[in-house]
């Protein structure tokens, strides 16, 4: 980045802040440029406010970290945490006159172990970057988020991250074995272990994954990892119907059969792909079932799974013959949503996760609150998982179809909660979802999440008006 020395009006707060931040920070990592610091005010999610932060910091050590949180809390000025701002829910928004805390330079693989099957990094570390570099050691991190190439590590446990591999392999969550985490007040943390087992005291590593940076900075991660498996293959299926399709897929989870992997696109998502890529996926079918297996024989998995489907009413079953067919198969789903983005230009992209076995009951209400609103709701699916992706796609500059937007994101929401569901698998709460969270734990959850902030954080200065 080219630095700017233009600054953002100074009165005697901002002074003040800026002068004492750059007491324990090298110039290049305060940033004040409003044109600079305006690009860091948002993360992905549509709907969600953001305001203009005060400055920028981007450190690089831990003690950095700690001099950032410490003049924060003696100032109470508010902190926002951020990674590559590829997040979907608003957590990683800005408000006015904060300090945002980008940790994407403190990208370090500090150590790979392949005895211990652990790996510990630093927040800033890219998804992709780790796994090729553990893989270099015959071993992988599983989780696997859409935005993979871009994400860091301390978004992803920030916001508990999924992936399409999440149905054989788990959650981020799974993975997350010990953290060094900031304070508000700039102590450090350590929780957890290095160990395969480990149960002394309350759980505090697991309280900081999905906390927003809402309770502390990650700084430092201990994360599990396994044997790298075989190449996958992978097998696309063709169905007549979006319930046909989650016919199939409650028939193989049933069938005790464990997938590396069990996603799903619907007609209008195929057809999205197809347009931004060109990759020649049948446009004549309403719902496309990718199943890989990642076994010592993987074509035999897939042909007793291909077997399931067309006795659930596929009307094509279509085994990968090598692992560049399943990679193309597999970069269509990871295409999904960037090709939704281009079908009117904004998307809201919801997150509803349902037990399987009321899957098919979910995409066929998101279908009518679709022909209700008069919108184009394509829709994308963990569906291994029950964990669906509805994005509604529509013109940010019609005040009409945006209120229809909205409206129709908050019924799918509903009916997620009456089906039993959750209104996040793995997006998290943010701004977008501040109201539904408070729906789907009630008053008493509220009390004791708000009880626990408040231990962590008491002057409320850690990304503020996050989750509720």
């Amino acid at each position: 980045m080219i630095m700017s020395r233009i600054e953002a009006p100074r009165d005697d707060v901002t002074g003040n802040l800026l002068d004492r931040l750059r007491a324990g920070l090298p110039a290049e990592a305060v940033l004040t440029d409003p044109d600079v610091t305006a690009s860091y005010a948002n993360d992905m999610a549509s709907f969600c406010a953001a305001g203009a932060p005060a400055v920028v910091v981007l450190p690089r050590t831990v003690e950095q970290v700690q001099h950032i949180m410490r003049t924060a809390t003696e100032l109470r000025v508010p902190v926002v945490p951020q990674g590559a701002r590829t997040g979907l829910s608003g957590a990683a928004n800005a408000s006015d006159g904060c300090i945002v805390l980008s940790l994407t330079r403190m990208d370090r693989i500090l150590e790979v172990n392949p005895v211990d099957r652990i790996a510990v990094v630093e927040p800033g570390v890219v998804n992709a970057t780790l796994s090729r570099a553990v893989g270099d050691h015959g071993l992988c991190y599983p989780p696997d988020p859409s935005s993979w190439e871009s994400c860091t590590i301390g978004g992803n446990i920030g916001t508990a991250s999924g992936g399409l591999c999440c149905v054989k392999y788990g959650v981020t969550a799974e993975y997350v074995l010990g953290l060094d985490v900031v304070l508000a007040d700039g102590r450090l943390l350590s929780t957890g272990r290095r160990t395969a087992k480990g149960v002394a005291g309350y759980d505090l590593t697991r309280l900081f994954v999905g906390s927003e940076g809402s309770l502390g900075i990650v700084v430092r991660a201990i994360l599990a990892l396994r044997p790298k498996p075989p190449r996958q293959l992978v097998l696309a299926a063709e169905f007549a119907s979006a319930a046909d399709a989650c016919e199939a897929v409650c028939r193989i989870m049933k069938g005790r059969h464990v997938p590396s992997l069990l996603e799903l696109m619907d007609n209008t998502t195929v057809k999205a792909v197809n347009d931004l890529a060109h990759m020649g996926l049948p446009e004549s079918t309403r719902a496309l079932l990718l199943a890989a297996f990642d076994t010592p024989d993987p074509a035999a998995d897939l042909a007793e799974v291909g077997a399931l489907c067309e006795a659930a009413g596929a009307t094509q079953v279509v085994p990968a013959e090598d692992t560049a067919e399943s990679e193309l198969l597999l970069q269509a789903r990871r295409l999904s949503l960037p090709a939704l983005e281009t079908v009117k230009g904004t998307t809201m992209i919801d997150d509803v996760c349902v037990p399987r076995s009321r899957l098919g009951e979910l995409l066929e209400g998101i279908e009518r609150i679709a022909g209700k609103h008069r919108l184009t709701i394509g829709v994308c699916a963990h569906a291994g998982d029950g964990n669906t992706h509805p994005t509604v796609c529509f013109d940010a500059q019609d005040p009409e179809e945006s209120r229809r937007a909205r409206e129709s994101f908050d019924e799918i929401m509903a009916l997620g909660l009456e089906l039993g569901g959750t209104i996040t698998g793995e997006h998290g709460v943010g701004v977008l979802k501040k109201e539904w969270l408070a729906r789907e734990i009630g008053p008493v959850g509220v009390e004791m999440q708000r009880a626990v902030k408040a231990a962590f954080d008491p002057l409320g200065i850690l990304n503020p008006g996050k989750l509720f």
